[in-house]
């Protein structure tokens, strides 16, 4: 992969997409999108990350985020890590998980073609990350981030999704902190 789509500046604000290989539907069981939220918890309390807006949606996550140690990509990287160690366990230690097998073969078949990972494969390699150079860049993607829940028949209203951000902005409060609300200020 060439330069595009890719953290070129460790140290700005990106909107990034995290996509589960092959698009299988992980996180339409709520435990599997609670260990996103814990795991993006930690990464704030502990790695400097600043998260401006977020989705998780049944296949993918979408962030605008910035890195206040300038590692936006090791972060990202071990994130990325953690999640699919997690949700590993969850998967294949839950019984009732009736897609289990179907899944193990999936991430399975896509690790054994990527040199890079073991024998189990949850996230793409790539993060389609993007440069919100400008007010109207990080405007739009917010906006995005914020109805791809209603765009997919999910909920009405984008405030009503509990895995989103967009709750903040109607005063409700939202499973993580939002970086520009509040005392702090939003920097772009």
């Amino acid at each position: 992969m060439g330069e595009a789509y890719q953290i070129t500046d460790q140290s700005e604000i990106y909107f990034v997409t995290i996509q589960v290989v092959a698009w299988v539907d992980v996180f339409t069981r709520q435990g599997n999108k609670d260990v996103v939220i814990e795991s993006l918890q930690y990464c704030q309390e502990n790695k400097g990350l600043l998260i401006y807006a977020f989705v998780i949606m049944s296949n993918h996550i979408h962030m605008i985020v910035r890195s206040e140690r300038n590692d936006l990509s090791g972060t990202i990287r071990d994130f990325k890590k953690h999640v699919s160690k997690e949700l590993k366990k969850n998967i294949f230690d839950n019984k009732k998980e009736s897609r289990r097998d179907w899944m193990q073969v999936v991430f399975e078949y896509h690790a054994k073609h990527n040199k890079r990972v073991g024998a189990f494969q949850l996230f793409t390699h790539h993060n389609h990350a993007v440069l919100l150079d400008s007010s109207e860049a990080f405007e739009s993607r917010e906006s995005y981030i914020h109805e791809n829940p209603v765009r997919a028949g999910i909920v009405r209203n984008a405030e009503d999704y509990l895995y989103s951000s967009a709750g903040v902005y109607y005063g409700e409060s939202v499973l993580l902190e939002i970086y520009g609300h509040g005392d702090n200020d939003r920097k772009v």
